[in-house]
């Protein structure tokens, strides 16, 4: 008879635990953005989610495995955004265009995302090359993109012979540097590439950029 509230407690334990993870992430991901790998401090991390320092070691490890979580469900979240777009459902041309604006609609919603990983490469992605996790993240996308490429070839849709790394970095390339850049190019060119008047325009330009690209839009070079 004991043994169902037993059960409860352990699993009201395991969601209190989950629920303090989680905000953990939370804060420390926002933290490290703002202030790098060095910058970032576990002890601001605790007392911005109500937890402790040894709370955080204890579920985490230290700092260094914290950042490395950070950065695991950072992209984490981009590989399950791309899982939703339906290849099976829609054409090849309308299926890349749609990777495209996806993932300019998540790089524009989750700017710390773009300083994470301008944080990573500063660090010549010393971390990143540490988390199982994150060495495997990178198939997703890129078997969605063969697909979708396969498709459009197979369709004669696709008549440039793309690789399916070189498409994911166009469109990574165009949605990142809006972020990542907007202060100096703004500072150069007198534009702020993050406002409402120019995010449709710059939308609508990379799914064509890449749709372009792949049906061999722009002709022949001489």
């Amino acid at each position: 008879m004991s043994a169902r509230p037993a059960t409860r407690a352990t699993g009201d334990r395991q969601r209190d635990a989950d629920r303090t993870k989680a905000d953990i992430l939370e804060v420390a991901q926002r933290e490290f953005a703002r202030y790098g790998y060095a910058g970032a401090r576990v002890d601001e991390i605790a007392a911005l989610t109500r937890t402790t320092k040894r709370m955080i070691y204890y579920y985490f490890g230290g700092k260094e495995q914290l950042y490395i979580a950070a950065l695991e469900k950072a992209y984490s979240e981009v590989r399950t955004v791309e899982r939703t777009i339906d290849v099976e459902h829609l054409a090849p041309v309308e299926a890349i265009r749609t990777l495209a604006e996806v993932t300019f609609d998540h790089h524009d919603a989750h700017r710390d995302f773009i300083k994470l990983v301008s944080i990573e490469n500063i660090h010549q992605a010393e971390h990143i090359r540490k988390s199982e996790v994150l060495a495997n993240l990178g198939t997703p996308v890129l078997d969605l993109i063969t697909r979708i490429l396969d498709a459009g070839q197979a369709g004669g849709q696709f008549v440039t012979e793309a690789d399916a790394v070189d498409v994911h970095m166009m469109i990574s390339a165009f949605c990142f540097f809006r972020i990542a850049n907007q202060h100096t190019f703004g500072a150069l060119f007198g534009r702020d590439l993050t406002t409402p008047e120019h995010r449709d325009r710059h939308r609508q330009m990379i799914g064509e950029m890449v749709v372009a690209y792949l049906t061999g839009a722009g002709g022949d070079r001489p």
